[in-house]
């Protein structure tokens, strides 16, 4: 991508964690033997669910460090071909526009080769930073789904932001220069 962050596709780059099916390598600061044997069981239940087509995650990485990832999760396909995106990065990345760039690369993704027809992006109301992703992207604020989601067992309203094929067809190019391109 011409930046320091580097997106690639999780069973591609995997960090110190031996993953036979996986053969490649990702580097993760400070891991005790009981973090990369979670980090491990994340990366194999991540395979698992792009070999059945459930879910597709993209890692950021920082000087081939892993600080977080966007994925496409919940995909559904026959009638609704529609997939949920979601996202994290480490604190000490946040701000620079990485997450919205990999969001830009999975949204692509999805239309142009999972052939999906809808994707959502669903936030808490209060989380200023994921929505201003969702609004530099462009995504359209379909309104608020009032106890969407149970998290730490409060449910917890959200708001939901959603891209078609069609409108994504509409903003293909402008979303690819604006944020797949080489920049520096």
């Amino acid at each position: 991508l011409g930046r320091e962050a580097i997106l690639g596709i999780a069973d591609t780059q995997i960090a110190d964690v031996e993953v036979p099916e996986w053969g490649g390598t990702v580097r993760v600061r400070g891991l005790t033997g009981t973090d990369r044997d979670a980090f491990e069981r994340r990366c194999v239940a991540r395979d698992r669910e792009r070999q059945n087509g459930s879910a597709y995650t993209l890692g950021l990485f920082f000087n081939n460090f892993f600080a977080g990832e966007v994925n496409i999760n919940n995909v559904v396909r026959g009638a609704m071909q529609t997939g949920t995106i979601g996202y994290w990065i480490d604190r000490k990345h946040a701000g620079n526009g990485y997450v919205a760039e990999g969001v830009a690369a999975i949204t692509k993704f999805a239309f142009d080769d999972l052939n999906l027809h809808r994707l959502e992006i669903c936030i808490i109301p209060r989380n200023a930073n994921s929505k201003r992703i969702a609004e530099k992207l462009g995504l359209r604020l379909e309104g608020l789904a009032e106890k969407f989601l149970e998290i730490n067992g409060v449910w917890e309203d959200h708001l939901r932001y959603a891209i078609t094929a069609e409108e994504w067809l509409q903003r293909r190019e402008a979303l690819t220069q604006e944020w797949l391109t080489s920049r520096k």
